[in-house]
């Protein structure tokens, strides 16, 4: 029972995960104003562009990023940026 249980658990985790834009399609880059900015691809939510922008924080220290602004590009592949501003938090 308990293995029927741990299976389930994990393919339930797999699934979570593949339902998620890979971290390959965000491009992220950092500012000279210390902000860090995601290009997202169509697909993407916001919660996966700051999951993102936490990744790179944290390469910098940090331990949170908060969002500063949002606006819409003419690239087709990706279509918004995000800019975040990394917290202490």
């Amino acid at each position: 029972m308990k293995n029927i249980r741990s299976i389930l658990i994990l393919s339930l985790g797999m699934t979570m995960l593949s339902c998620g834009t890979p971290q390959s399609e965000f491009g992220v880059y950092r500012q000279s104003d210390g902000t860090v900015g995601v290009h997202a691809p169509k697909s993407a939510k916001d919660t996966e562009a700051q999951a993102a922008a936490v990744l790179e924080c944290k390469k910098l220290g940090k331990q949170g990023a908060s969002i500063v602004e949002t606006r819409t590009t003419v690239n087709d592949r990706f279509p918004m940026t995000y800019i975040f501003r990394c917290t202490s938090f």
